[in-house]
């Protein structure tokens, strides 16, 4: 029998909070707006994860090592740009920009000692990757082969959104409709051979990030998902069992109860959602998301006020039932964060989950006048942005047209105003300013890392079965020019160390690049 949860006077807490309700007012229940487990947390907590990747992968194998000894329990990836976009560490297209905002992967080598000394089936692993999402995952299936580890049991993520790339974030290669087979690729591989895999992580963090409001937000990265369960469906797979592995990503504001507002908000509408195009298996209608807390938020003035942004933006979404959450670090408008910053991130999210008593019962906000009137509010302007997108086609066509990018820039250009003009106060910004001299310890990584990256490329090339390696990339072209599934394929390149530039090289010779609108 589980021991009673008390407050500090002794008062013994519930695990749910409700006057006589309908039963799809219920956690746990359709349509899930009071929260997708009928306990929540007070089973288990939200995976506590943090993003890290910089430099070489040795050095993020170190931090990896220190956020785990730490109470991480799980791991979210950065990689850097020139992985992001398809181009090996040697190309010169990755001059400057080698291990500067992520690792470098450029070759199964690289994937080895990122997680060596790692056991793949006992991490859950996010990896915040898109164009090239395809690549790393077969890195990390081959991987995870090496160790011989049971890939049933391989646990994690994929961003694999590439929609809000073109939209609002520009690591696009391909155009929008190879982009969205490979996509569908991914899916249909890993329901069969890695059932445990979250196939796309549904991104409205880099869509609030470029300006976004939340109401542009929740609409904007429900109209992806739809779009990318039409695609699903179009190939002939089944909803009720890839919508099981699509999950979300969403921003945390400072806005503390219109931040909860939208996350219950988007639980309801997404299970619609998937009601109307077929789904019937409630895990297949559920919103599952891991939220990050919003990078546009942090200040490089009075950098120590943003741990206590953090902190209210970590109250947002663990109030809002999220299922994972990165919190960042209060040196991130200056540098990467250090790892002294990286510990009082996630110590923020370990007193808010184990001290402050949210986690005690399901859904602590429901029934608040202002709260649930906020959820209602949000939800329906939401869906007037949905239904519009719908009336050009949907998301693809509506940023084929520019229509998502454009209202983006007005939210942006509107928010920078109201405060230029005061109207929007930011602490330490434009109110209660105060002459300093930065004392903040800085991050910063060395221009060598291209070179040592570059040299381990030239012996891995000498090393490997060149002429296995050439026969595997062509076949990899003849197959984009078909519509059989690439993923195979790709793993087996990359088990004989084919590298992430020339696989992409080879579908950029297929399919071209995407330049835009």
């Amino acid at each position: 029998m589980e021991k009673p949860i008390k407050t500090d006077s002794g008062i013994e807490i519930r695990p749910l909070y409700a006057t006589p309700v309908p039963m799809d007012e219920l956690p746990g229940r359709f349509p899930f707006t009071r929260g997708i487990h009928a306990t929540m947390y007070r089973d288990k907590l939200w995976t506590m994860r943090q993003y890290a990747g910089f430099s070489t992968a040795e050095e993020s194998n170190k931090r990896y090592h220190f956020l785990l000894s730490q109470g991480v329990m799980g791991l979210s990836v950065a990689f850097d740009l020139p992985t992001q976009i398809g181009y090996d560490s040697d190309h010169a297209m990755a001059e400057g920009e080698v291990g500067k905002v992520g690792v470098a992967i450029d070759s199964l080598e690289d994937m080895e000692t990122l997680f060596a000394g790692i056991e793949l089936e006992k991490v859950s692993t996010s990896m915040t990757i898109n164009a090239t999402a395809f690549i790393l995952l077969a890195f990390y299936i081959a991987l995870a082969k090496k160790q011989g580890a049971d890939l049933s049991k391989i646990s994690g993520t994929i961003q694999n959104d590439i929609l809000k790339e073109y939209a609002a974030r520009g690591t696009f290669i391909y155009p929008p409709q190879p982009s969205m087979r490979l996509i569908t690729d991914i899916f249909d591989y890993c329901s069969r051979e890695v059932p445990k895999w979250n196939t796309i992580s549904i991104s409205g963090y880099h869509i609030r990030e470029a300006g976004a409001n939340a109401v542009q937000e929740l609409a904007f990265t429900l109209s992806n998902g739809k779009a990318y369960l039409k695609a699903a469906l179009e190939k002939g797979l089944d909803i009720n069992v890839f919508a099981k592995r699509l999950s979300f990503f969403f921003n945390a504001h400072n806005h503390l109860f219109e931040e909860v507002a939208k996350f219950r908000a988007a639980r309801n509408m997404w299970a619609h959602i998937t009601q109307n195009l077929g789904a019937t298996d409630p895990k297949a209608q559920m919103l599952r998301f891991h939220t990050q807390t919003g990078g546009s938020t942090l200040t490089a003035q009075q950098p120590h006020n943003n741990i206590v942004r953090v902190a209210v933006q970590t109250l947002a979404a663990t109030l809002g039932g999220t299922q994972s959450l990165h919190t960042n670090g209060y040196d991130e408008a200056i540098s990467l964060p250090t790892e002294s910053a990286a510990r009082i991130a996630l110590r923020t999210q370990q007193i808010i989950g184990y001290e402050s008593g949210i986690a005690d019962t399901v859904d602590p906000l429901a029934g608040s006048y202002y709260v649930e009137a906020l959820t209602k509010e949000v939800e329906e302007r939401a869906w007037e942005l949905v239904h519009k997108i719908d009336a050009m086609g949907g998301s693809v066509s509506a940023i084929e047209q520019g229509f998502i990018q454009d209202e983006i820039a007005r939210s942006a250009y509107q928010y920078q105003q109201e405060i230029e003009n005061n109207e929007k106060i930011i602490v330490g910004v434009n109110k209660f300013v105060v002459e300093e001299t930065s004392d903040t310890e800085v991050f910063r990584i060395d221009d060598s890392i291209r070179k040592f990256q570059s040299e381990k490329l030239a012996s891995l090339r000498a090393r490997r079965d060149n002429e296995k390696a050439e026969s595997l990339l062509a076949a990899i072209s003849e197959r984009a020019k078909t519509t059989e599934n690439l993923m195979p394929l790709v793993v087996e390149a990359v088990e004989h160390y084919c590298t992430l530039g020339e696989i992409a090289d080879t579908l950029r010779n297929v399919w071209g690049e995407y330049k835009g609108i």
